[in-house]
């Protein structure tokens, strides 16, 4: 942990990393304030190192996310541990190529998908609100494959090579594709997570580049928001979950916005 960070400073991050993982664990995207919250908060830390903490903060939750969901989800873990496993191939092909892509570039692009993305869930309620749990057409070999190449090795490369909102982006995906309820899409993301966020970490602390003590403290108050989060959009459905999921999309838009123009 950082000798100068002041209290004022870890209770503010750990207080970020709760509201954070439940964010994640309703709908994704809880990195869009972890990750800010990290580096307004450790302005002397190198970047890399920031990165590495913010994973291992976030592995944890995304875990007791996961754990809580599969337990009351009906999730096919199988098929989910395979999507994430393409999506952690994925990642790193993304992360290869990052060097040689502007974000500015990829900025304004990303915000028009979000604002198409919105403006779909907004005009078609029906999306994604089967209730959890509910009979559904049972998934063919063609939606599966498609959901690991496209869902997972897709949004891994995007992971890899930009990365905000991909847990939001992995939501709307598997909700598409595999046709799932946005309660059941959002479990099934937590475990895809899970992958990507494994090898990420894994890489960050082969180089050094995790501040562990801290990362231990925050992780604390991350898996209790995911596990908190979880509950509510299990017991609260899929109508509480697409709100969310708008004020999300809407939330990155201008963060994006903000990183481009201001």
């Amino acid at each position: 942990m950082p000798a100068d960070i002041s209290l004022t400073t870890l209770v503010l991050l750990c207080l970020a990393a709760l509201i954070a993982g439940w964010i994640d664990a309703v709908v994704g995207g809880g990195g869009l304030l972890l990750l800010p919250a990290l580096l307004l908060g450790l302005p002397q830390v190198p970047a890399a190192q920031i990165l590495g903490t913010n994973k291992a903060v976030a592995i944890v939750g995304t875990s007791g996310a996961a754990v809580t969901y599969v337990r009351k989800a009906p999730v096919r873990v199988g098929t989910a541990v395979r999507i994430g496993l393409a999506a952690l191939a994925g990642s790193m092909g993304g992360a290869f190529f990052a060097a040689g892509i502007s974000s500015e570039v990829l900025r304004p692009v990303i915000m028009v998908v979000l604002l198409g993305v919105a403006a779909f869930v907004m005009f078609r309620p029906s999306f994604g609100t089967r209730a959890a749990g509910e009979e559904r057409a049972p998934l063919t070999r063609a939606r599966i494959v498609t959901a690991i190449v496209v869902v997972g090795g897709g949004i891994g490369f995007y992971d890899g090579l930009f990365g905000p909102g991909t847990g939001t982006f992995l939501v709307l995906a598997l909700t598409a594709v595999l046709h799932l309820d946005l309660v059941t899409a959002s479990a099934t993301a937590k475990i895809v997570n899970v992958c990507t966020n494994a090898g990420a970490l894994a890489m960050f602390a082969h180089q050094g580049n995790v501040l562990w003590q801290l990362a231990a403290v925050m992780a604390v108050f991350n898996l209790a928001g995911g596990m908190l989060g979880a509950r509510m959009a299990l017991r609260k459905g899929a109508e509480f979950v697409r709100g969310v999921l708008l004020v999300v999309v809407f939330s990155l838009v201008a963060k994006l916005a903000f990183d481009q123009w201001a």
